[in-house]
């Protein structure tokens, strides 16, 4: 085999957006996937404008559009009584940002990204689980240096970077810190009922709606062009808190929502109850780069899914590296990779430590309870369905500079809820 210019490891989204985006600046890529064959598990994912834009710059969005669905609206409801809390008008939103928000299976966005990786040229290799990452001086065709990896089998493959776009449990990432991942004590069930079930007549298959409830939440839209009904059930998991090694079994699923309406209820017994997905993240960390050896993804940054741009964060790293190895390459070829990779570090850690952070707090706020569920309540009933503050900060345009990171979003405290005083009985003074 020849040399590559960039080594990818891991061929998930994130890997398969960034091989993608690096091929498509004339680079020769080598993607190594543990795995024996490609695919992604899972179902329903969520893309907002801000990836739909690079989908459409890589001439992607026409069919991410054609296998998902371009919903009207985002609706928030209260699972315990099923009142609508708030809205966005999606159609809206695509004109305020000029990208639709699309819904799309994981494994159709998957295999797109896949079928480009292949239509570009991007080497594609199985079986190879990646153990350790090394850089090395006098790489060959590059300004001095270059990095390697060692493969289980004991292979080694090098280029001038790697991009180690290797998961939650990165290998990589240790080389940078000495972190473990973080537990949300929150699990996820997730399912799809084909449309012709009478659960799905009951559903605006144009809608992505969200029922918050006290530490659970359950979500449900449409995928493959009406097709299916995704469902997601979230909880707290008591024996998580308990310290149990054995936690979010489907016992725990039931119990979670008893208290919930009918409707949530009532989808339950749709979820696969054979898997489910505990929730993990990581404290977010401001370096990136190490020498040749760049993390990518959920190596970098895995999020809670409150806020929905886990993959999205992906598929920006992918986009902004290959602009900056754009705007650091010679006529001859050869990439300036010292200054594109700390390019790419000078922007992307601060914008994925807030995605971070504010997604652990959008969770926070989904699942209160009592007085605090209440407030909060009033607080989005409040809302106009035409504010865009909480998201302009996510939606627009990538930024490739620290200078072109929009402002974040100004909290509401929830002690500023005007609740409504309590009806006296008749009689009382």
């Amino acid at each position: 085999m020849s040399q590559p210019d960039v080594i990818v490891v891991g061929g998930g989204i994130g890997g398969l957006g960034a091989a993608y985006s690096l091929t498509r600046q004339g680079l020769a890529v080598r993607l190594l996937e543990s795995a024996p064959a490609f695919g992604e598990v899972g179902a329903g994912i969520q893309l907002a404008p801000n990836c739909t834009r690079i989908l459409d710059d890589y001439g992607l969005l026409d069919e991410a559009k054609s296998l998902g669905v371009v919903p009207d609206a985002m609706v928030m409801r209260d699972a315990v009584d099923g009142t609508e809390l708030t809205r966005l008008d999606l159609r809206h939103l695509e004109e305020r940002y000029g990208y639709p928000y699309l819904v799309i299976h994981r494994s159709d966005l998957h295999g797109l990204l896949l079928r480009a990786c292949e239509r570009a040229g991007v080497e594609l290799i199985n079986n190879a689980k990646v153990t350790s990452y090394e850089n090395y001086e006098n790489y060959e065709n590059t300004d001095g240096g270059g990095a390697r990896v060692t493969l289980a089998n004991g292979e080694t493959h090098a280029a001038g970077v790697v991009i180690a776009a290797d998961g939650l449990h990165s290998v990589a990432r240790k080389l940078l810190v000495d972190d473990q991942p973080v537990s949300s004590a929150y699990v996820a069930y997730r399912g799809t009922v084909p449309a012709e079930q009478p659960r799905v007549k009951s559903v605006d298959l144009s809608e992505v709606v969200v029922y918050i409830g006290p530490r659970c939440h359950f979500v449900h839209y449409g995928l493959r062009g009406g097709e299916l009904l995704n469902q997601v059930a979230v909880f707290e998991s008591p024996k998580a808190l308990a310290g149990q090694e054995d936690w979010g079994t489907p016992d725990e699923l039931d119990a979670a929502f008893e208290g919930t309406c009918d409707f949530v209820r009532e989808g339950l017994p749709y979820m696969w109850r054979d898997k489910w997905w505990r929730m993990f993240d990581r404290d977010p960390v401001m370096t990136w780069v190490h020498g040749r050896i760049a993390l990518l993804g959920d190596s970098a940054h895995p999020p809670l899914q409150y806020i929905a741009q886990g993959a999205i964060m992906a598929i920006e790293d992918g986009w902004v590296l290959g602009e900056h190895v754009a705007r650091n390459r010679a006529e001859d070829g050869t990439v300036d990779w010292t200054t594109a990779l700390a390019a790419y570090e000078a922007v992307r850690p601060e914008h994925c430590r807030r995605v971070l952070t504010t997604s652990r707090k959008w969770g926070e706020l989904w699942h209160l309870d009592g007085l605090a569920r209440e407030q909060r309540n009033v607080l989005l009933r409040a809302r106009d369905t035409y504010d865009y503050s909480f998201v302009d900060w996510l939606y627009g345009p990538t930024a490739l500079t620290p200078e072109e990171e929009p402002e974040l979003f100004t909290p509401i405290p929830l002690s500023s809820a005007q609740l409504p005083e309590p009806a006296q009985a008749v009689g009382t003074p």
